[in-house]
């Protein structure tokens, strides 16, 4: 049983110029994927895409039962004007179609920021061979063939056999009990307290406006500095058993983020729409680490708690939203406080706003190691201080669409 997908090493990255990419990189691509690409986007109907880099321009389209790359946007519906290392960074899956936009470094002149998103699924048939997810083709069994109870719940006396391949079938679990009451109140206390010295843009901090107008800390970075309580939770072998789970070789988390859901949030990102942990790049890369959500706080229906679509972590398809003709179905997994929520990085969940009692959690990560070979150097888009950016990438996102399109994207909440 195993949940890593990576196919590519951070070592072999190219710092490709615009005609390195456009005359070598990709039309290689098309020879290797080009007819899994062309059906992914026929599958999807999506328009011809223009890359418009300054002094070169092509588009990439479906020619016969294949992909082609022409000359020019003549032929393009779907035009993102990006400098030649945003393409570098687009085709070798260091950055998507989404975080591209959430790094400001694309920008969509014709068509809308929602077509330019929803060809990524296609860009990575193309240039990692992962066919794009069609309707019917992920089905979820019990070591038995039958169809997997997708409401099962598991405790730590389970056995943990059972438990991985749930994880390998759905990614997704659900463990219950893990902490005490006692223990989980020392560390919401820590929430709070961390919540009460935020001082307005704090770096520290991701900030959402309230229905008051005020701005209000909803996500304490980096807690593990700031709590003895979740220091301790961290090492506790009740939670670092996971990285043994899939026999992937996860690490165990060193660092966490602790949330607070408050109510009447109208802006920012309190409560995450459906994504993937992978959604701004580096899927083939890192995947499948895993998210840990430690219920500080119950939740349920009413107080916000996590969404999940059980197999997405299987299915090649976008990473940044929901996609409409996606047919697995969704589970609410409603927790007590000191359970735990475990799902993969590529697996779509989403944070629903509560609608009538706050809550708190804390996130943290069991990341793969890395893979014999490779060197993973610092990355400026995934540091600590970009995780901080994130308070105000709403506002990049808008920036990026096309002012004419019809869909503009709106910054929201959830």
């Amino acid at each position: 049983m195993s949940v890593d997908q990576r196919c590519r090493l951070h070592a072999e990255t190219l710092a490709l110029d615009a005609d390195t990419a456009l005359d070598d990189y990709v039309p290689a691509a098309i020879v290797d994927h080009g007819e899994l690409a062309a059906r992914g986007v026929a599958y999807k109907q999506l328009s011809a895409l223009g890359f418009d880099l300054g002094e070169r321009s092509a588009t990439l389209a479906v020619d016969g039962d294949t992909l082609t790359l022409l000359d020019g946007l003549d032929h393009a519906a779907v035009v993102a004007e990006l400098a030649p290392d945003a393409l570098s960074d687009l085709v070798q899956d260091r950055q998507s179609t989404m975080g591209l936009a959430m790094t400001a470094r694309v920008k969509i002149r014709d068509g809308s920021l929602d077509e330019w998103i929803r060809w990524e699924p296609a860009l990575r048939a193309l240039f990692e061979g992962r066919p794009v997810y069609e309707s019917g083709a992920i089905a979820m069994l019990d070591p038995d063939g039958a169809p997997l109870d997708l409401d099962r719940r598991f405790t730590l006396d389970d056995d943990r056999d059972e438990m991985a391949h749930f994880m390998t079938e759905a990614g997704f679990l659900h463990l219950t009990g893990v902490f005490g009451p006692d223990e989980m109140a020392a560390v919401g206390t820590d929430i709070d307290d961390s919540v009460a010295a935020a001082r307005d843009a704090d770096p520290e901090y991701w900030w959402c406006t309230d229905a008051a107008g005020d701005q209000v800390a909803v996500r304490s970075l980096n807690f593990q500095e700031k709590s003895a309580a979740v220091r301790a939770v961290l090492a506790d072998e009740r939670l670092t058993w996971l990285a043994d789970l899939t026999g992937d070789d996860h690490v165990p988390p060193e660092t966490c983020e602790g949330l607070v859901k408050p109510l009447d949030i109208v802006q920012g990102l309190s409560d995450l729409p459906w994504h993937k942990d992978c959604g701004q790049g580096l899927h083939s890369y890192m995947c499948n680490n895993l998210t840990v959500g430690i219920s500080v706080t119950g939740a349920d229906r009413v107080s916000g708690a996590l969404g999940v679509i059980p197999g997405s972590h299987r299915a090649n398809t976008v990473g940044s939203m929901r996609d409409k003709d996606l047919d697995l179905p969704s589970r609410l997994l409603e927790t007590a406080t000191g359970d735990l929520t475990v799902h993969c990085s590529d697996t779509l969940h989403r944070a629903y706003p509560p609608s009538a009692h706050p809550r708190k959690v804390v996130y943290t990560s069991f990341r793969l190691a890395p893979q014999a070979g490779d060197r993973i150097a610092p990355n400026p888009r995934y540091s600590r201080e970009a995780r901080s950016e994130l308070t105000s990438v709403q506002d990049r996102i808008a920036a990026a669409d096309n002012l004419d399109a019809d869909n503009r994207y709106v910054p929201h909440n959830g």
